[in-house]
C-alpha cells in the first residue's frame, strides 16, 4: 500500500503543472460549492430573520367564552347574551404559567400581555391604534424594540407610552408631549411619549402602541391574567415540538408559528432544493474534471503500467495507484477551496449583522467538512473508470508501444 502511494504521488509531481491545474479546478468547484452553501443558507436565516425574527415563535391566547345556551321544547333553542358586556376573555392564571413555561427546554423569553384596541387623541387628531401592554423590563423580550428605537427610550413605566414613527409623524408628535388614549370600553389615560420605534413594517409602525402591564389592566379593567402569552425560542425550527410540550404541561393552547406560514416554508424548502442543484453542479464538475485528466494520464502511461504489470503488480495493485491518485487530487483540491471559501467569507458580516442591501453571507452555513468529504468521495469515483482501464493494459502491447 505504501509502495502504491509513492507512485501515485510521484505521477501528481511528475507533471507539476497539470496537477496544479487539475487540483485548481477541483478548489474552485468546492469554493463554488462553499459559497453556495454560506449564500443559500445565510439567505433562509435573513428571510426568517425579517419575517419570524421579531414575532412570537408561540402563541397562547385567550379564548371567548361561548355564551350559555338555554335550551327549550325540541326544535328551538335560545341565546342568552349579556347586553352591553364588552369583557375580555383572559388567561386568568397567565402569573403562574409564565415561569412554569420559561423552565421548558429551548425557551428564552415568556411575555405575558394585555391587548385591545383604543384611540389616540391629540387636540382634533385621532388615530386609532392596536394597544399591547407589557411588563417592563419585557419591552424586547419578543420584538426587540430596544433595536428599533429611534427616538427616546423603549422603557415603559406608568403613564409612558411607545408609539411608531409612522405614528407619530401623522400625528406630528416628538417624545416627552402628552397625549390621551381612550380603549374600546371607554377608559381614558394621559400618557407621556417616551419613545418613537421604527421597524420598517408600516402595519405596526403606524397602528401600534405599547404601554407598561399596569396601565393596560387599569385601561381595560384586568385586575389579574393576561389576554395573551407570547414565548421566543432559541431554536425557532423547534416551534412544533416546543409547542406540544407546553401544551401537555399547561393544557393551553399553544399555537406555533408555523401554523399559517405554509408558503413560506414552501418557499424556503424551494431555495433549498435551488442550493441543492447548484452544489450538485459543481460536484458533477469536479467528477469530470478529475476522470478526463486520470484518463489522460493513464492514457500516457501505458508503457510504465506494463511495466508494472510484467514486475507482477495485480489487476488491484493498479487500481489502488490510480484511485489513491484520484483521492490526493479531491484532497488537495478540497482543502484548497475550503481555505479560499473560508478567507472570501471573513469579510462578510455575521448572521447576527444582517443589514438590508447587503449579501446574507452566513460562513458558519459553508459546509466545509461536508465539502471536502464530498470533494474527495467524487474524486474517488471519478478515478474509478480511469483505474480499471490502466489495470486491463496487457502487459506486452503496453511496452512495446
Amino acid at each position: 500500500m505504501r509502495y502504491a502511494i509513492k507512485i501515485a504521488a510521484r505521477y501528481l509531481t511528475a507533471s507539476k503543472a497539470q496537477t496544479a491545474l487539475l487540483v485548481l479546478g477541483v478548489a474552485v468547484g468546492v469554493f463554488i460549492f462553499i459559497f453556495m452553501s454560506a449564500l443559500i443558507g445565510g439567505l433562509a436565516e435573513f428571510i426568517l430573520s425579517r419575517t419570524v425574527g421579531d414575532i412570537p415563535h408561540i402563541t397562547i391566547t385567550a379564548e371567548d367564552t361561548d355564551p350559555p345556551l338555554l335550551v327549550t321544547p325540541p326544535g328551538h333553542v335560545l341565546l342568552a347574551s349579556e347586553r352591553g358586556s364588552t369583557r375580555t376573555a383572559t388567561l386568568s392564571q397567565a402569573a403562574t404559567w409564565a415561569p412554569l413555561i420559561a423552565t421548558v427546554p429551548g425557551v428564552i423569553a415568556v411575555s405575558p400581555q394585555i391587548t385591545g384596541a383604543g384611540f389616540l387623541t391629540r387636540g382634533a387628531q385621532v388615530s386609532q391604534v392596536s394597544v399591547t401592554g407589557v411588563e417592563p423590563g419585557l419591552e424586547s423580550a419578543i420584538l426587540n424594540l430596544a433595536g428599533y428605537t429611534v427616538a427616546g427610550s423603549e422603557r415603559l413605566g406608568a403613564g409612558v407610552i411607545v408609539l411608531g414613527r409612522d405614528l407619530t409623524d401623522d400625528l406630528d408628535l416628538s417624545v416627552g408631549q402628552v397625549l390621551r388614549l381612550q380603549t374600546a370600553q371607554g377608559a381614558t389615560a394621559l400618557l407621556t411619549l417616551g419613545g418613537i420605534y421604527q421597524t420598517g413594517n408600516g402595519s405596526m409602525d403606524g397602528a401600534r402602541a405599547f404601554i407598561s402591564l399596569s396601565t393596560a389592566r387599569s385601561l381595560f379593567g384586568l385586575p389579574q391574567g393576561a389576554t395573551r402569552i407570547e414565548i421566543k425560542l432559541t431554536d425557532l425550527n423547534a416551534a412544533d415540538a416546543t409547542a406540544l410540550r407546553i401544551q401537555a404541561l399547561t393544557g393551553l393552547d399553544a399555537v406555533p408559528w408555523t401554523d399559517g406560514a405554509a408558503q413560506l416554508m414552501e418557499a424556503l424548502a424551494a431555495q433549498a432544493q435551488t442550493g441543492y442543484f447548484l452544489k450538485t453542479f459543481a460536484l458533477i464538475t469536479i467528477v469530470i474534471g478529475v476522470a478526463s485528466a486520470l484518463l489522460l494520464s493513464t492514457y500516457r502511461r501505458r508503457p510504465e503500467i506494463g511495466i508494472m504489470r510484467a514486475m507482477g503488480a495485480s489487476r488491484g495493485f493498479v487500481v489502488f495507484v490510480f484511485v489513491t491518485q484520484g483521492a490526493l487530487i479531491g484532497l488537495m483540491g478540497g482543502l484548497t477551496g475550503a481555505g479560499l471559501g473560508y478567507l472570501a467569507l471573513l469579510p462578510f458580516p455575521t448572521r447576527d449583522a444582517f443589514r438590508s442591501g447587503t449579501l446574507p453571507m452566513d460562513i458558519t452555513q459553508g459546509s466545509y467538512g461536508l465539502a471536502i468529504l464530498l470533494t474527495v468521495i467524487g474524486a474517488i469515483a471519478a478515478s474509478i473508470l480511469p483505474a480499471r482501464s490502466a489495470a486491463r493494459v496487457d502487459p506486452v502491447t503496453a511496452i512495446g508501444q
